[in-house]
């Protein structure tokens, strides 16, 4: 999975390379001009009680890549939830915008909302393609579903919108993985190494001033920059969730 944090619209960002889904081709995009057709998409999902956490039921699939646009998608399940604090569940993966991630977790914030990771698995789309089950999902829900917790993946795009959760979960058993960042643009492949210095020192700023206004210790964004000069990823245990506030309590 890899990860991009946008500026000047979108066009240069950082990215950090770490495991991806595959997706079936026919998956269409849902995103504006360039959006990928893995983009994220937000939907409501529903199931037995204590499907999504003790007295929870119904919840919010975050699913798919976080692009350029992805804020606005968000903003939209919400404000059609408007009378209602719905848990966010994200799985994330693909060549994600991590500025993007961090505006993310800002809406939340302020819209005082809890988060999780896991996977939402619709009844509906049992034995079906991933365009039908697509077509399903994109008009927003409510589905039933289920969510599940096993073999979490969370790298560093879930994290910086998980971060944003007034209480933030995860199930026990997630691997959170974090890899490295390099800048790259949008468009246009080139970007001069002065540049390149520049950008990476300021988005490491931006990322390190969202931890510090979210509760997480900015110690993280340390973990990420050592990553990219060894080339390495980092797999983070359980106790290093809770030390450095990522999480808000260890399980779902």
């Amino acid at each position: 999975m890899s990860l991009r944090a946008a500026i000047f619209g979108g066009l240069i960002g950082v990215i950090v390379a770490g495991p991806a889904q595959a997706q079936d081709p026919r998956r269409p995009a849902v995103g504006g001009i360039g959006s990928p057709l893995d983009a994220m998409i937000f939907y409501v999902a529903r199931g037995a009680d204590g499907a999504c956490g003790p007295g929870c039921s119904e919840w919010i699939a975050a699913e798919g890549t976080v692009q350029w646009d992805t804020h606005k998608r968000l903003i939209a399940i919400l404000d059609r939830q408007a009378d209602r604090k719905l848990p966010v569940i994200i799985h994330a993966w693909g060549e994600s915008n991590l500025n993007v991630a961090t505006s993310l977790g800002r809406i939340l914030r302020d819209r005082g909302i809890d988060t999780t990771a896991g996977t939402t698995e619709v009844e509906a789309c049992k034995e079906k393609s991933e365009a039908d089950c697509f077509a399903l999902k994109r008009p927003g829900g409510p589905l039933d579903a289920r969510v599940r917790l096993t073999d979490t993946l969370c790298d560093l795009a879930c994290v910086l919108t998980l971060a944003g959760g007034v209480h933030r979960t995860l199930p026990a058993g997630t691997r959170m993985v974090l890899s490295g960042m390099s800048i790259h643009n949008r468009l246009a492949p080139n970007v001069s190494e002065e540049r390149r210095q520049g950008l990476t020192v300021l988005f490491g700023d931006q990322f390190r001033h969202y931890l510090k206004d979210m509760g997480v210790d900015p110690e993280l964004l340390d973990i990420v920059d050592r990553n990219s000069q060894t080339r390495r990823p980092t797999e983070m245990p359980p106790s290093e969730w809770i030390r450095l506030h990522i999480v808000t309590s260890a399980a779902l």
